[in-house]
C-alpha cells in the first residue's frame, strides 16, 4: 500500500530535494507539491493524504499552524532551517523532524518511522485478542516494534521487551526488561499499536503481555511477582481468555 505524501515548503529548491528523495522510495508516492500552508490546507481537505513533509516557517500561515489546524492529521515530519522550532514540531506529535539541508540517509530515518507506524495503525485490533495457538503462535516470533515520543524523541521499544502498560492520568507507563519508559499518550492510542493477538488489555488502566502472565487470580494477574489487577469491568473476557478449559468461568 502505497503512504501518498504531500510535501510543503516555500522553497522550490527544497521541494525538490524531498521529491527527489521520495521518488526513489516505492512505498511513497508523492500526491502534490505546495509553497504555502493555506494551498495544503485545501489539499488536504480535497485528496487523502498519509504524510506531509512540511516546512514549519513559512510566510502567512506557518507548518506548525497548519498542523494545529487539521482536526485529523496525517503523520507529519516537519522540515526546518532552524533548531528551536524542532520542539515546537515535537509538541505537536510530528513523528520527526528533519533539519535542512536535509541529508538523504537522515530522510530515509524518518520515512522508516512513518512506515513503522503506518503498518501498526493497519493491524487488525481488538479490545481482548484471542491467545494465539498452534501454527499461528509462529507470528509471536516475529519483532514488532512501538514508537514512543519522549523528551522530544521517538524511541524504538521491541514489544517483546514490554513486561506491561500502565495508564497514568495523561501519561503511559511502559514496563520493560531494561527501564521504565514514560510519555504523554492515552492507554487506548497505546493498544492499537500493539501486535494483535499479543497483549491483553486486563484493566481500564493496564495491558499485559500474554506470554509474561505467570498466573492468574480472579482479582489479578502476575509477572515476574508483580500483581496487576483486573477491572471490574473486564473480568468476565480476562476469565474466558485466561481461565483452563472445562473450568467454570
Amino acid at each position: 500500500m502505497k503512504i501518498r505524501t504531500l510535501i510543503v515548503d516555500d522553497e522550490p529548491h527544497a521541494i525538490e530535494i524531498i521529491r527527489k528523495y521520495a521518488e526513489q522510495i516505492s512505498t511513497l508516492e508523492v500526491v502534490g507539491t505546495c509553497h504555502n500552508a493555506i494551498e495544503a490546507f485545501h489539499i488536504i481537505q480535497q485528496e487523502e493524504v498519509d504524510l506531509l513533509f512540511l516546512d514549519v516557517k513559512m510566510p502567512g500561515l506557518s507548518g506548525t499552524d497548519l498542523a494545529r489546524s487539521l482536526k485529523h492529521p496525517p503523520w507529519i515530519v516537519f522540515t526546518t532551517a532552524f533548531q528551536e522550532y524542532a520542539v515546537e514540531g515535537f509538541d505537536l506529535n510530528a513523528v520527526d523532524y528533519l533539519m535542512k539541508p536535509v541529508a538523504f540517509d537522515r530522510f530515509l530515518r524518518a520515512v522508516d518511522k512513518v512506515i513503522a507506524l503506518e503498518r501498526s495503525e493497519q493491524l487488525p485490533t481488538q479490545s481482548l485478542p484471542a491467545i494465539q495457538t498452534g501454527s499461528e503462535s509462529n507470528s509471536m516470533s516475529m519483532d514488532h516494534f512501538l514508537y514512543l515520543r519522549i523528551e522530544r524523541r521517538l524511541v524504538k521499544l521491541n514489544t517483546k521487551e514490554i513486561k506491561w502498560i500502565e495508564s497514568v492520568r495523561d501519561y503511559v507507563k511502559v514496563v520493560t526488561d531494561g527501564k521504565i519508559h514514560t510519555t504523554k499518550q492515552k492507554i487506548s492510542v497505546t493498544e492499537e499499536l500493539l501486535p494483535s493477538g499479543e497483549f491483553l488489555r486486563v484493566h481500564r488502566s493496564y495491558i499485559v503481555p500474554l506470554n509474561r502472565i505467570e498466573s492468574y487470580h480472579p482479582n489479578y494477574v502476575v509477572i515476574e511477582g508483580n500483581n496487576i489487577p483486573i477491572g471490574r469491568n473486564y473480568k468476565s473476557t480476562v476469565s474466558k481468555y485466561l481461565s483452563p478449559p472445562g473450568q467454570p468461568q
